[in-house]
């Protein structure tokens, strides 16, 4: 063999766990069925998850995307996304006599039951999370209007003047950094020592254990990549976990064609991962397009073991 065709080696170290979690896998299963049993076409409100290539899936199969339910034609089936959907659309829905099937994540739902618990103890309801993110929306929705305040940073926690501060509570989007949000309940708990908080974590086991497996490959990895879409919290927080982790390069790619080679440059070992929206397709696809330039020798990291899963409606089941 001519050595100067040789690839140079490469180490590609995959993050496990990576890709769909149990709430995305249950609400695209979801639009499957409904296509199935009620025949296309299906509506959805918004994404269902935030992935182009899983919308452009559903979109083949005869799911069609809106963005609000006056889009939705009467006697027509229409299904809300996984980031969960504020009262007043199931509200709307009712009125207009649509057929409805709510792929919230369950995880999502426990948050607007935990928000819902702390406001009828008369409780002022801080939420952390991300402005004008779907569930942030959500969330919010649940309550009167003003009745939820949204902290984003720990800037905006020290800042914040309640109404009475021994009559607090907070909870949290389920996608975000797990550094950055102990650290913004560090400082509400030091402000406000009589603060209460939800039951069980709200940043949902899968957003924990993606970052976890991130932190676990970074300190090994010239440069990491995370496949995922950029309106997905999940992902763009993997990519920032694994900047803090140590990584030199670290970025969010779409699909394999996103790679920036040259900024790669010479690299002997790239970490991969996928937030909880996107499918191990697009993973064997940034593989395969590693393995037309390097001789790859893949190498698997297991954070940790996932074996949820989260019924179907009733409507679907059987």
């Amino acid at each position: 063999m001519n050595e100067t065709l040789a690839k140079p080696p490469l180490t590609l170290l995959l993050a496990s766990p990576r890709g769909f979690c149990a709430g995305v896998d249950r609400a695209i299963q979801i639009v499957e069925l409904a296509i199935e049993k009620f025949g296309p076409p299906v509506y959805v409100r918004h994404e269902i998850v935030h992935n182009r290539y899983v919308v452009e899936e559903l979109e083949r199969k005869g799911a069609v995307f809106v963005e609000e339910l006056d889009e939705v034609p009467a006697g027509a089936k229409v299904i809300f996304s996984a980031h969960g959907v504020p009262k007043s659309v199931p509200e709307d829905a009712k009125a207009r006599d649509l057929f409805y099937l709510d792929a919230t994540c369950p995880l999502v739902s426990k948050v607007h039951v935990e928000a819902e618990r702390l406001h009828a103890r008369g409780l002022e309801i801080l939420l952390i999370g991300h402005a004008g993110h779907p569930e942030v929306i959500g969330t919010m929705g649940q309550l009167p209007e003003r009745a939820v305040k949204l902290i984003e940073t720990v800037a905006d926690a020290e800042r914040f003047r309640p109404a009475d501060p021994e009559k607090l509570a907070f909870v949290t989007q389920t996608t975000l950094s797990v550094d950055d949000t102990a650290e913004i309940v560090s400082a509400l708990r030091r402000r406000f020592p009589s603060i209460a908080g939800p039951h069980k974590e709200d940043i949902c086991y899968a957003t924990t254990n993606r970052q976890e497996a991130v932190k676990a490959i970074a300190p090994r990895a010239e440069a990491v990549l995370v496949i995922g879409a950029p309106n997905s919290s999940n992902s763009m927080r993997l990519v920032e976990v694994a900047e803090r982790a140590g990584c030199r390069y670290s970025a969010l790619v779409q699909r394999a064609s996103d790679i920036d080679w040259a900024a790669l440059g010479d690299v002997k070992s790239v970490g991969l991962t996928a937030g909880a929206s996107a499918p191990d397709v697009l993973v064997e696809e940034v593989i395969a397009a590693f393995g037309e330039r390097f001789d790859v020798t893949v190498e698997e990291t297991a954070a940790a073991r996932e074996s949820v899963q989260f019924k179907l409606p009733r409507a679907l089941a059987g």
